[in-house]
């Protein structure tokens, strides 16, 4: 059968009339829900709706430009609080990036100020016009999380908003400049006078014990029976809380009582060990320093924390003589498996390069040693191998704390905590660590930071000021 070709044409015509009004329905259908929902229910969308989104674009230019006094943009932030807290995942995203994108510096006036900089007849109009320039960079959004921030509980509430920012921030600049603003703000707030330290025992608010297993970021608290043994005479535990968030903990500090520095967090956390009496301990390790608030990742909370549990310590014990930390090293790995990967046989020596490549079949002795280390661990059960392997391990690992860096700054995290807050990176230990999780991440390795309490402000300093990291004559040597 044939079809006239002006037919067909007015078809497919009637085809993309139909379509394009029943999509004016469904956006208008959908905009009368939205207004209906939020009339009966009070509430937006939890995925926020494009509806909604304008909805929500609203209030926050009102909470930021509107009128009204003090108690006006506190009621209006905490209703802006409400919806977000009643969000879906899918919804807080696009609410961050509408505060991210639609607040944001005026770029068109920063360019103005500047030009008025370049053309200001004298030193006082450029100074003024400088002074402009420096509130035009202050995004607009800053005020509607300072409103936030000034609410009650509302610190804890910019606290979570960031640790939803974080997981994203990197998905567009916008939110990376979001989490900067949040950044400024929540650090403002921190310094070691704003904390306050408090013991934690057996005797402690259930509530409290829950979240000391919930935030265990270094060491996983298995069970009940695990957190006793956490909380023995022998073992104690701090907790550091801020004014602003009194009932949420920020850090958490556990410290064990032995004799000598330990050297392998498998015999230090062994529940069927022997529990020493408190007075005759001459060491304090700490073993376990858990952040407890991921919106706070990368925030300085203050150097010498553990300067401060170290007086309180010695306050109750005059017998400890040495303080010092079990520490993992969470990222060796993430630096030494790329280079091995892409075959990087510089790290080794040339004896070692003709043992690995005799021993692994491999003519790359690197991917021939990153092939063992995945390999199921087995080479930690071959006497052979493990007593070949560690020397090489040793000396990587030494050269990753001394001497890889972040600009200034050691690369690894948990170095540069301890090298901020005064320590000396004291030993590396060789199967400090032989967990999976121990295994994965540093191949066993584990190493004490210590504590002098006469050189920790000298430490502290020469780190900050010269990047200088202070080491023992133990450590240099695997160099």
């Amino acid at each position: 059968m044939m079809v006239n070709d002006k037919d067909d044409k007015r078809d497919k015509s009637l085809v993309a009339l139909s379509k394009k009004i029943l999509d004016g329905i469904g956006k208008t259908w959908e905009k009368v829900i939205s207004l209906v929902r939020r009339k009966v229910t009070g509430r937006v969308d939890p995925d926020l709706s494009q509806t909604d989104e304008t909805f929500i674009k609203q209030k926050i230019h009102d909470c930021i430009y509107g009128l009204g006094g003090e108690m006006s943009s506190r009621a209006k932030s905490v209703e802006l609080g409400k919806i977000y807290l009643n969000l879906s995942p899918k919804g807080r995203k696009k609410f961050t990036l509408l505060l991210a994108r639609d607040f944001d510096v005026d770029r068109e006036m920063v360019e103005a100020i500047r030009e008025k900089i370049r053309n200001a007849p004298d030193e006082t109009q450029k100074v003024k016009a400088e002074i402009e320039l420096s509130a035009i960079l202050v995004p607009p959004r800053v005020k509607l999380l300072k409103q936030f921030n000034s609410l009650p509980d509302g610190f804890k509430f910019l606290i979570d908003f960031r640790a939803d920012l974080l997981p994203i921030r990197k998905q567009d600049p916008y939110l990376d400049k979001l989490d900067a603003d949040l950044k400024n703000i929540l650090s403002n707030w921190f310094d070691i006078g704003f904390l306050d330290l408090k013991e934690i025992t057996w005797a402690s608010p259930a509530s409290l014990l829950e979240k000391l297993i919930e935030y265990e970021a270094v060491h996983e608290i298995r069970s009940w029976a695990d957190m006793k043994n956490r909380l023995e005479l022998d073992r104690q535990c701090f907790a550091f809380f801020h004014s602003k968030v009194p009932t949420e903990p920020l850090i958490f500090v556990e410290v064990a009582l032995v004799n000598d520095i330990s050297g392998n967090i498998q015999e230090l956390l062994d529940q069927s060990a022997e529990t020493i009496s408190p007075e005759k301990a001459d060491t304090a390790i700490f073993y376990s320093i858990s952040n407890a608030q991921k919106g706070l990742a990368g925030i300085n909370l203050g150097n010498f924390l553990i300067k401060r549990v170290v007086r309180e310590l010695q306050k109750k014990l005059k017998n400890l003589q040495n303080f010092a930390t079990l520490s993992p090293l969470p990222h060796f790995r993430k630096w030494l498996d790329p280079l091995l990967l892409i075959g990087d046989e510089t790290l080794l020596a040339k004896s070692e390069i003709d043992w690995l490549k005799d021993r692994t079949g491999n003519q790359n002795a690197a991917l021939g040693l990153l092939e063992w280390l995945n390999s199921s661990w087995t080479w930690m059960k071959n006497a052979e191998i493990s007593s070949f392997l560690k020397p090489i391990l040793m000396r990587l690992g030494a050269h990753y704390l001394l001497n890889e860096k972040k600009g200034n700054k050691a690369l690894d995290p948990v170095a540069n905590f301890h090298l901020a807050n005064g320590a000396r990176i004291d030993r590396l230990n060789w199967m400090g660590n032989t967990s999976e999780k121990g295994l994965k991440q540093s191949v066993g390795l584990m190493v004490n930071y210590y504590y002098k309490l006469s050189d920790i402000e000298k430490n502290h300093e020469y780190y900050l000021t010269e990047s200088r990291i202070t080491a023992s004559k133990d450590m240099m040597r695997w160099l």
